[in-house]
């Protein structure tokens, strides 16, 4: 007998051998061990047809299969097993199946050791043909399986970001599928994209990373997403990872139910068409209240200007800066022209005059607190809607 005749012999008790096997595998991997993982009869199964490739390899001479290797890589991705388990456990099965052909070759002591000794190789040979396919289909199956996911996902978000799902039972589901709590606080963040491309990448697993969990949507001007912050500070950590990024965002005030979404979603966005200027920044909805309402209203907002800055709106580009500036400064100094003018760099006098003048044109007085709401609306729709 050589060694083919033994690997025949084995054949024989190929369901025996698979058995002690699998045995084996769930006693040394752990992810194995659980059968709501990897049911018993999913690795039997799996074990047995590897095997019969390799017994059939060295009985027959017939050329390498890959396809029990191939589906073994498959069945495990799907199964959630690590990569790094399903390749133990493929090695425990190669050296358990060389150590039964061994035990067989000593009861026929014809079996020459050089024999054995090719054997040895050319099993390990496989094992590394064999294994490099179980890897590179596991990984296809995975990626696929992310795909699969994230769109899920994506599409959840959707339905929370249009209302689809209101019940209470349909709302847990979701939470559920997207890993985030039941309850809330949540807020929506959304951030401007260009052509569709992602403008806030890998930010899912940065915020992961900060204990902030997460679901996303890119959409082809925006991305969307919904964030978690019930734990500790998970506010301000969310808002310095946030704020990392190179992109322009709006947030939304926090709320409690994911019914909530589409109504956060909109503040969200206000805050985002209310962000001054054109480079990044993070804009939060209940930071400026007065200008999310501008950007709610533009049209609105518009013929306010019109109606309360006009007389000034018309003076020429150099007067019109400094008055408004003086105005803008004024405000920010809380009405005190002293202060006004140490931010200027001027005389109080010039800021008082430029005040007054303010006053003539506009026919309103700055003393009059009506005057000064209607003022700062006007002046903030000017920042928010510079045209």
């Amino acid at each position: 007998m050589d060694l083919s005749g033994v690997a025949s012999v084995l054949q024989e008790r190929l369901h025996e051998i698979s058995e002690a096997l699998a045995v084996r595998i769930r006693a040394e991997v752990d992810s194995y061990a659980d059968d709501s993982v990897v049911p018993r009869e999913s690795l039997r199964l799996s074990v047995e047809r590897n095997a019969r490739v390799v017994l059939a390899y060295f009985a027959e001479g017939s050329e390498p299969d890959s396809r029990p290797a191939r589906e073994t890589g498959r069945i495990r991705a799907e199964q959630g097993v690590p990569l790094v388990d399903a390749l133990h456990a493929y090695r425990i099965a190669f050296d358990s199946l060389w150590a039964h052909i061994l035990d067989e070759a000593r009861r026929h002591p014809e079996v020459a050791e050089a024999q054995l000794a090719a054997g040895s190789s050319e099993i390990w040979m496989l094992f590394g043909r064999y294994a490099e396919v179980l890897a590179t289909a596991y990984r296809e199956t995975s990626t696929e399986l992310s795909r699969q996911r994230e769109a899920r996902r994506s599409a959840l978000v959707e339905a929370l970001c249009r209302g689809d799902i209101t019940d209470r039972t349909g709302l847990d589901d979701a939470a559920r599928h997207l890993g985030l709590p039941k309850d809330g606080p949540y807020a929506v963040v959304v951030a401007a994209a260009l052509g569709g491309e992602e403008p806030l990448p890998g930010i899912e697993a940065a915020l992961r990373e900060a204990h902030v969990p997460s679901a996303w949507r890119l959409l082809l001007d925006q991305q969307i997403g919904v964030l978690s912050l019930a734990a500790p500070d998970a506010e301000t950590l969310s808002l310095r990872t946030l704020r990392r990024r190179r992109a322009r965002m709006g947030i939304s005030p926090l709320f409690d139910s994911l019914a909530d979404i589409p109504q956060a979603l909109r503040f969200a966005r206000l805050a985002l068409a209310g962000l001054a200027g054109e480079s990044a920044g993070v804009a939060r909805f209940d930071d400026h209240p007065l200008a999310m309402v501008v950007a709610a209203a533009p049209e609105e907002a518009t013929r306010l200007v019109h109606v309360i800055l006009k007389p000034v709106l018309v003076l020429p580009p150099q007067d019109r800066t400094r008055l408004l500036e003086t105005l803008r400064h004024w405000f920010a100094a809380g009405g005190r022209a002293q202060d006004t003018a140490e931010r200027m760099f001027l005389h109080p006098n010039t800021v008082r005059y430029r005040l007054r003048r303010i006053e003539e044109l506009t026919g309103r007085s700055l003393s009059d607190p009506r005057t000064l709401a209607d003022l700062g609306a006007a002046l903030e729709a000017l920042r928010v809607l510079p045209h």
